[in-house]
């Protein structure tokens, strides 16, 4: 099988050699860039299955180059933010960024993370029931059951499921909850989150105190998870 190309966008040189080493010894293939106009050119001339993404970059920003990537593209987009970076970490994802690993990393993580974002490119979400660990999940039917266990939501509840088991895995931020729940009026009402993410997750949860499929990242988002795939 071909060694999945993985391009990496960062303008430390030592992140950099890094990157390398680790992803290469994984056995990927790696191309560098360390400005957003070598990203985009690398971009259109050799396609990588992957983007490794830094969000501060000397001629532009991550969040810009997620917006030019996903006019045309399904990449695959895994951003590196350093802390204090959380605002711009937001709008990477609300640009359509996949997922966010936080500098300094750990090996294993950025391994996982990245896997998992090249994973779920190749899913093809078209089946109606959706499974995710012990979760069953009817998007027609508007149905949800855990190990074979049928369990009540409100019809807000379940648009709240819904949205986050169409992102299988993936991040989605308070904001993208909102305006798709909810509507474009609703983007900073983040309460209402709170209040129906703790009802669902002690619904969906064996030990609500100890969710293993309904995550929280904190000042950001949810995630709907697999445990096994974690």
């Amino acid at each position: 099988m071909r060694a999945a190309r993985i391009l990496v966008v960062d303008d430390e040189p030592q992140i950099v050699r890094g990157l390398k080493i680790i992803l290469r010894s994984a056995g990927y293939t790696v191309d560098a860039a360390a400005t957003k106009a070598q990203a985009l050119a690398a971009l259109g001339s050799r396609p990588p299955d992957a983007l490794v993404l830094d969000l501060v970059l000397p001629d532009g920003s991550g969040v810009e180059v997620c917006q030019d990537v996903r006019r045309y593209s399904g990449l695959p987009i895994l951003v590196l933010s350093a802390v204090g970076d959380e605002h711009e970490k937001v709008r990477a994802l609300d640009a359509g960024a996949d997922d966010y690993i936080t500098k300094p990393f750990g090996t294993d993580e950025l391994l996982a993370r990245l896997r998992a974002v090249l994973r779920r490119s190749g899913d093809a979400p078209t089946d109606p029931t959706l499974r995710i660990g012990e979760l069953t999940i009817d998007v027609l039917d508007r149905r949800i059951a855990r190990g074979g266990e049928e369990i009540h939501l409100t019809p807000l509840e379940f648009d709240i499921v819904r949205v986050l088991a169409t992102h299988r895995g993936r991040l989605v931020t308070q904001r993208q909850l909102l305006a798709d729940v909810w509507g474009p009026g609703y983007q900073h009402e983040t309460h209402y989150l709170r209040v129906h993410v703790a009802h669902i997750r002690a619904k969906l949860e064996r030990d609500p105190s100890r969710p293993r499929h309904l995550i929280t990242e904190p000042g950001v988002g949810y995630r709907l998870r697999d445990p096994d795939e974690a």
